[in-house]
């Protein structure tokens, strides 16, 4: 079983061993995206591949759009090289259920794939062909936060907005699909900045600044997404050998990037977007997209980053790493665990949650701890969770701590898990887990400096905890709990005192 357009006609090869095709003809998708594309996204990862491509293919297969996707990959040009092209864009969707059971779907919609790469004329002339067709409504993004940072990276992608300007100002919407806070609008001071430097440069004219922060020309909304999409896993590329697909070992380019003929992904996901599309959009909401407005998009965002997941994520990171626990589905099955995430999301959490209407939180926050998280079919790490930590904890946990304060039926002394996860972290920064045993801890931008503090100094740090821990008696009672989980076996002693 070859994953290739030709590879894929024997039909009954693949559906008897239980894969779902493509239902419409791709060849004629493909023509039809070629000459009037609509959607072209940055960033040839794992998630896009795992939900915005699966939500296309849904809206192909259901006759509800006649395009595709394009993808351009502009960091890591041997994902394109050495999965897209090989596999003729398509991929393999293996859905993880909490039930046990393996979706197994072949992902056609991506039916062209690029290479920002402006030193290869012919791929950099064709991605100027796509930013010059009047058809093209969607320009979107997943290249983490730090790619907005990334100056030749950008510049690219600015450099393509300028061919569209050029070629009469055409309406366009640049949409981040980045797990990150206000993400459309970091986007667009990113290219704004640049757009700016060009015009007093001299490298375009100031029609292009005012095309760039135009939104009736150029939108960048906002969105929510939220999807866990780990590394390729060995047990499903065993399950995929096994029935017999080819190509199915993991490639690990030469920038480190894992790339699979498969993604492994859960079921559960979200995407929600400000509808901000100055040249329109197809019916991506009947594909499960939540177009809404900027509000409710600010809504929806806070409640999974201060409530209702990522604070429960980093907790088990944390107590994970200390534990010496190797998935997140593992700490999920310690009674200790789990009662810490479950009292800190559905008591401390859902005393200030941001209700955004379109999605309940209570119903969220039941999935993240009954399906998302008990998952054990999903091989999630701490460690992974664990990375960057110093730069989650001021929206995950500060924010809920704000609101505390602010309320005045609240107030921080009633907060008990929050305090003791300061406490883990704490702990975390010394790099010896609950048995006395030396760990490595995750990347962290300022794990060294961190370190190197005394705990009382430490929590004094605004930039890492959001808010002055020593406002009130947060710090103090942060700073007991830490003391108490010195020597061997404490740490889960203090967490069974919760």
């Amino acid at each position: 079983m070859k994953l290739t357009n030709e590879g894929i006609k024997d039909r009954k090869a693949w559906e008897e061993k239980g894969y779902s095709l493509p239902k419409y003809d791709r060849n004629q998708i493909i023509a039809n995206t070629k000459q009037n594309p609509k959607w072209i996204h940055f960033g040839a990862g794992n998630i896009f591949r795992a939900f915005q491509a699966n939500v296309v293919e849904e809206l192909l297969n259901q006759g509800v759009i006649d395009t595709g996707l394009i993808v351009a990959e502009g960091y890591d040009y041997e994902i394109i090289e050495k999965y897209n092209r090989p596999h003729d864009d398509l991929s393999i969707l293996a859905t993880l259920r909490a039930d046990g059971t393996v979706e197994k779907k072949v992902i056609g919609s991506i039916v062209e794939s690029c290479i920002l790469d402006e030193e290869n004329a012919k791929e950099i002339e064709r991605l100027r062909e796509i930013f010059r067709a009047p058809s093209l409504q969607m320009v979107s993004f997943t290249i983490t936060e730090k790619g907005y940072k990334t100056r030749s990276y950008m510049n690219k992608v600015v450099g393509l907005l300028l061919e569209r300007y050029k070629e009469g100002s055409l309406p366009i919407s640049v949409v981040s699909m980045d797990n990150c806070s206000h993400n459309g609008d970091k986007l667009k001071e990113a290219v704004v900045e640049i757009a700016k430097e060009w015009v007093s440069e001299g490298k375009c004219d100031n029609g292009f600044l005012d095309y760039i922060e135009n939104p009736r020309l150029v939108a960048f909304p906002l969105s929510m997404i939220d999807k866990i999409t780990p590394r390729p896993d060995d047990t499903v590329k065993e399950m995929l050998i096994s029935d017999g697909v080819e190509d199915a070992e993991p490639i690990v380019t030469s920038k480190n990037t894992y790339v699979a003929s498969f993604v492994n992904a859960e079921e559960t996901e979200y995407l929600v977007v400000e509808d901000l599309f100055p040249n329109g959009r197809d019916a991506y909401e009947k594909g499960g997209i939540i177009f809404t407005d900027r509000q409710t998009v600010d809504k929806t965002e806070k409640m999974k980053v201060c409530t209702c997941l990522n604070p429960l994520h980093t907790a088990l990171a944390i107590f994970g790493c200390l534990l010496g626990y190797k998935t997140i589905h593992d700490e999920m099955d310690d009674e200790v665990l789990k009662k810490l995430v479950t009292t800190l999301g559905k008591d401390e959490g859902m005393k200030v949650v941001v209700d955004p209407k379109v999605l309940s939180p209570q119903e969220f926050l039941d999935a993240v701890l009954t399906k998302r998280l008990p998952n054990p079919f999903m091989p999630d790490t701490p460690q992974r969770i664990a990375c960057d930590t110093s730069q989650k904890i001021p929206i995950r946990f500060g924010e809920t701590i704000k609101a505390y304060r602010n309320k005045s039926s609240l107030g921080t002394e009633k907060l008990k898990v929050i305090p003791v996860v300061l406490a883990g972290y704490l702990r975390y920064l010394e790099g010896v887990d609950d048995e006395g045993n030396v760990f490595e801890q995750s990347p962290d931008p300022l794990l060294d400096e961190l370190k190197a503090l005394p705990a009382k100094d430490v929590l004094k740090r605004k930039d890492v905890f959001g808010v002055d821990l020593y406002q009130d008696t947060l710090a103090k009672r942060v700073l007991e709990i830490y003391a108490g989980m010195q020597g061997k076996g404490n740490v889960r002693k203090e967490l069974e005192l919760l």
